[in-house]
């Protein structure tokens, strides 16, 4: 017979070795749950999309450390899942990496650019060369290894697959202000602070110019654009746009930074210039023609709009005009002639059915006389 004793807490442990075997059974199985449980939340990519499941290829490289980097800190990673997908013989590795707004996920996305990646025939924010693919879902960077192994529409059914579990917001508007004419596609780079404008000027082999960093004011609310340009000598250019949410702090930014280019002799060849609340840098260009063309190119205007309410007056048609007219004047006519004749009427009436009563009241009548002649007049006369 099996004793059973309360422990402190109340419950009934056996003090048989198999007893605490199927205790220890159930608290491993219960740890494995959990974890399976908790696994299962972090993930964010699904089992299967199309023809395409979780498995090991000939070509599976296990799974993939992505520790954490200045970059991922100021984007505001959240979490990072990755999952190698088979089918047939052919596999591809899929990461994605979760952000807290689409901000941070496309200052990460546009890290990840390469010169020669252009855009792809799916459509929106995606880049593609032979190594990768990249794609921009909200709030989510995806990047899908090697492409040439799945097809565009397989790609498009698993990128539908964060649609609806993404963060869908307007993505900064200077990425907009950016001139297409001669750009080197892939070379788009966007901060919004300093770990991401470092990792730009390093990608665009600018990386002298990191002295201007710390005067740039990030901390401001400034937010930066980088590319790089084909200039006519063929000698390649870099164009930095930085946005700040006034012209006066812009203004302030500006008398920071020029002094920073004008100390160091390897600086002084960029142009700064501002142009409301917009800076643009041109970085090491070709000539001053070159770099004034380039600015013309920006697509940054300014526009002043006054709400007010309006209403639009507009006159009917002539025909509709003299129809009214003629209508109005029949109307009044008939009123008229309607009054006459009940006027009328009532005198007629009155007469015959009180004759002399309330009208020809000859005694009640007196004709103011002058004198003029000898003869008076008679009242009668009148009636």
């Amino acid at each position: 017979m099996l004793r059973k004793s309360a422990t402190k807490a109340g419950h009934l442990v056996s003090n048989s070795p198999t007893g605490m075997n199927k205790l220890r059974s159930i608290f491993v199985f219960g740890l494995l749950t959990v974890a399976a449980v908790s696994a299962s939340a972090q993930g964010v990519l699904p089992e299967q999309f199309g023809r395409w499941a979780h498995g090991v290829c000939p070509s599976w490289k296990g799974k993939l450390a992505f520790p954490d980097t200045a970059l991922t800190k100021e984007s505001a990673q959240k979490l990072v899942d990755d999952e190698f997908y088979c089918s047939g013989e052919k596999g591809v590795t899929v990461i994605v990496r979760v952000f807290e707004d689409p901000s941070g996920a496309y200052e990460f996305y546009t890290s990840q650019l390469t010169v020669g990646m252009n855009p792809t025939t799916i459509g929106g924010a995606t880049a593609v060369d032979k190594k990768s693919l990249l794609a921009l879902v909200g709030n989510y960077a995806v990047s899908i290894e090697p492409p040439g192994n799945i097809a565009d529409a397989d790609v498009v059914r698993l990128l539908k697959e964060f649609e609806q579990k993404a963060v869908h917001a307007p993505l900064p508007p200077i990425r907009g202000y950016l001139p297409d004419v001669d750009m080197v596609q892939g070379s788009q780079k966007y901060a919004l602070g300093p770990a991401g404008f470092d990792a730009a000027l390093r990608a665009l082999n600018e990386s002298k110019f990191a002295a201007i960093t710390p005067e740039i004011g990030f901390n401001k609310g400034a937010e930066a654009m980088l590319a790089g340009y084909h200039s006519a000598s063929g000698k390649t250019e870099t164009l930095i746009l930085l946005e700040y949410p006034t012209p006066q702090i812009a203004e302030q930014q500006l008398k920071h930074i020029q002094p920073i280019l004008g100390a160091n002799p390897d600086l002084r060849t960029a142009t700064v210039e501002r142009k409301n609340s917009l800076l643009s840098l041109v970085l090491s260009p070709a000539s001053a023609q070159s770099a004034a063309s380039l600015r013309e190119n920006i697509k940054y205007g300014i526009s002043v709009t006054w709400n007010e309410g309006s209403h639009t007056i507009t006159d009917p048609p002539w025909l509709l005009m003299v129809k009214n007219i003629f209508t109005g004047t029949l109307v009044f006519c008939g009123i008229t002639i309607v009054l006459g004749i009940a006027f009328g009427g009532v005198r007629v009436l009155t007469k015959k059915f009180f004759p002399g009563k309330v009208f020809d009241r000859t005694t009640d009548r007196e004709v103011l006389q002058l004198g003029l002649s000898g003869k008076r007049i008679d009242p009668t006369d009148f009636y």
